[in-house]
């Protein structure tokens, strides 16, 4: 007994000798509900505020504040709830401020757009006036995007230091595992620092049952959890043993509190990401791109994007189109097979700029002074208008406005062969334009360097996709065609 009260008393911890900053830090677990409700109530006061401000400055008086607290709690309700739905509270995902950003940018979009309707669809947009609409959208914004930042910035600053207030717990594993695994100073971290620890050993018996010295340290890991008053156990057993599992679960039982099983070393690299199809646990191996509210945006945007394009360019598509027909025989459209999302085959629309209609397993690419190009065509090349009949591929929904720019099928399957990460530009539907592009790699690729070249910032545009980098493609596009129309 004397071994195993020594034991006891080298586990107990303290609470006098910690730290003040530690006594009143945040509790790990307290972290996502916290940050829910700090968004809720930052909604919700950006509503008022907006409300209160816009007739304060632009009409000199106060409006009642009742209709702007009730669109606050029901946008703050809405976006709370999706991105809990989508996991933005889970710690890593808070981490990460490049996907926050996305999440949150996209979430408020489309709360923000189906309010509107519902707004418009029951009239109740009277009571609201649209300039404090507006100033609620781009202040419920900001604030989201500023808080996440610096929540961003201050878990990891915690993480770093340490610093998240002490929570008892005991640790019980297989003494190789407790030597090799990184756990007890990622634990710390976390602010679970260990108030004991117990080794068993599974290889002490061949029998389904547990041993009497295995016994006799688990009474005492029960008696150390209640003079202590831990809050956690957590198991460090290969997940092999499944029946030593059993066993101390059995063993353990007594006791009212939670027992968490450690992932081993060959499982845990598996499990960076959790997700539940129904009732099922999954680990999420790889990652799409883009989630499926992601999709939807980016789909938004280029219904609106491409009507609208249609629409004002309509006169310069017509003049395109007549002085194509004036200039030459042959069709207005040519039409080319290429590789589109997750490799399918779709067919490109361009105006004709050439004399041939090439579509095969051999197409030779196009160059600065190509002679095959007629008259109108380089014009309509150097302006870049042949792409425009493009924006009826973005309303079948085989391109996007802005994506990695697609190849003829016979280019594909010969730098397919030489860079080995050529078929990952599939993951996002091709693009009229896209990040590529606007850093200069357009048009013919003399080498294989720079086709590299562009599939590298291609990969680097889906990794990195959102909302706003596609706008900034967008507008760099735009730019960029005017200052060329003006020779500079």
């Amino acid at each position: 007994m004397s071994n195993q009260t020594s034991t006891l008393e080298r586990a107990s911890i303290d609470q006098r000798t910690l730290p003040i900053r530690d006594r009143f830090a945040l509790p790990f677990q307290f972290i996502e509900p916290v940050v829910l409700a700090v968004d809720f109530i930052l909604l919700l006061c950006a509503s008022v505020f907006a409300g209160i401000g816009y007739h304060w400055f632009f009409l000199g008086g106060i409006p009642n504040t009742g209709p702007y607290v009730a669109i606050g709690a029901l946008a703050g309700l809405n976006v709370t709830t999706t991105l809990a739905a989508a996991g933005a509270y889970k710690f890593q995902t808070l981490l990460n401020i490049k996907r926050q950003a996305r999440v949150v940018s996209v979430v408020w979009i489309c709360v923000s757009l189906i309010l509107l309707g519902i707004a418009f669809v029951l009239k109740v947009g009277e009571a609201l006036s649209r300039g404090a609409t507006l100033g609620f959208f781009a202040m419920g914004l900001t604030s989201l995007l500023v808080w996440r930042d610096l929540i961003a910035r201050l878990l990891a600053n915690t993480v770093a230091n340490g610093t998240f207030a002490k929570q008892k717990t005991m640790l019980i594993g297989e003494p190789t595992l407790l030597s090799e695994s990184k756990v007890l100073s990622e634990l710390r971290h976390y602010g679970y620092e260990p108030s004991a620890v117990f080794e068993i050993n599974p290889e002490e018996s061949s029998e389904s049952d547990v041993p009497r010295t295995i016994q006799d340290k688990l009474r005492l890991a029960i008696r150390a959890a209640r003079e202590q008053k831990i809050g956690s156990i957590l198991l460090l057993v290969r997940w092999d043993h499944s029946c030593w599992i059993d066993s101390i679960l059995i063993a353990l039982s007594v006791l009212p509190i939670p027992v968490y099983l450690i992932p081993d070393h060959n499982v845990l690299r598996y499990l960076n990401r959790i997700h539940c199809i129904g009732s099922i646990w999954t680990a999420e191996l790889k990652r799409a791109p883009l989630s499926k509210c992601e999709q939807l945006v980016k789909r938004i945007i280029d219904l609106i994007g491409a009507s609208a394009g249609l629409l004002l360019l309509s006169p310069l598509l017509v003049t395109a189109a007549l002085l194509i027909k004036l200039e030459s025989r042959g069709p207005i459209l040519f039409s080319q097979w290429r590789s589109g999302f997750n490799g399918r085959l779709f067919q490109i629309y361009k105006f004709r700029s050439m004399t041939v209609l090439e579509d095969g397993p051999v197409i030779r690419q196009a160059t600065r002074e190509d002679p095959r190009c007629t008259r109108v065509g380089r014009w309509l090349r150097r302006t870049n208008i042949d792409e425009l009949p493009q924006l009826l591929n973005v309303l079948r929904g085989e391109m996007s406005l802005v994506g990695p720019r697609p190849h003829a099928v016979a280019h594909d399957s010969e730098y397919e062969r030489q860079i080995a990460t050529y078929a990952l530009r599939y993951q996002l539907k091709p693009g009229i334009t896209g990040w590529a592009q606007l850093n200069g790699y357009r048009g013919e690729t003399r080498t294989l360097n720079l086709m590299s070249k562009r599939i590298e910032l291609d990969l680097w545009y889906i990794k990195n996709w959102s909302l706003w980098l596609d706008l900034k493609i967008l507008l760099g596009t735009l730019m960029t065609e005017v200052w060329r129309s003006r020779g500079y």
